[in-house]
């Protein structure tokens, strides 16, 4: 995926998860946060980040939030951007060869999920659901998730898990929004409900795997997998 009109700034401070202060081009602007999760270890003062402007004149901000540099990485924070970049792939084939529907949001039991999806041809007929979750939080090359309790995290597991007893294949794909990490790890040390959950899935049958992305100020593209430790 690519965005447009892309400016470079530095983070001043954020008075609210939805907003931030960003020094632009020498004026202090007021931007759209396209990420409501803490981020308190990427958005620090004095912090290069990235901007997109706005195509909606009328906006009351004129910028929205997308990337940050933390040290020599480039991580991009945009929270609708995974599930864009993972539906691009799907759609190239590159996940579940000769896909013949793909389908976001797309509600099971109590859950709705990101992607159902179905595979059918003269022999087979293979259906599933995905759930897509972005990865921005970053210790010493390994990417960690969640950067805070979730129980709605914790919830879609459980309903993955559902899905496969019912006959359905079910994963979890973790976008991590950067590249050259060693490993995803659950963040054990602030929600352990969500890494039990998510071993839990693994013994259930529910695929679970993590895929790293190029970043540059203005793209994402999703590329190899890196491993997953349980």
């Amino acid at each position: 995926m690519r965005y447009k009109q892309v400016k470079r700034g530095i983070f001043l401070a954020r008075p609210n998860r939805f907003i931030a202060h960003v020094e632009v081009d020498g004026s202090m602007e007021v931007v759209h946060v396209k990420n409501t999760g803490r981020c308190r270890e990427l958005l620090v003062p004095g912090a290069v980040v990235y901007l997109e402007k706005a195509d909606q004149p009328k906006r009351k901000t004129q910028f929205d939030l997308i990337a940050v540099e933390k040290g020599s990485l480039l991580i991009n924070m945009d929270a609708q951007a995974p599930n864009q970049v993972f539906g691009e792939w799907a759609k190239a084939g590159e996940w579940v060869p000769g896909l013949t529907l793909l389908k976001p949001e797309t509600k099971f039991g109590h859950s709705r999920f990101d992607f159902y999806w179905e595979v059918e041809d003269f022999s087979t007929k293979r259906r599933g659901f995905v759930e897509v979750k972005g990865v921005t939080l970053e210790e010493n090359g390994v990417v960690l998730f969640p950067d805070a309790p979730t129980e709605r995290g914790v919830k879609h597991i459980e309903e993955l898990i559902a899905c496969h007893a019912a006959g359905y294949e079910a994963a979890l794909c973790f976008v991590v929004q950067m590249e050259g990490m060693s490993c995803f790890r659950p963040n054990d040390r602030t929600h352990p409900a969500f890494g039990e959950a998510l071993r839990r899935a693994r013994e259930a049958g529910v695929q679970i795997f993590a895929r790293e992305c190029r970043v540059s100020p203005d793209s994402l593209t999703l590329i190899g997998n890196i491993p997953v430790e349980l």
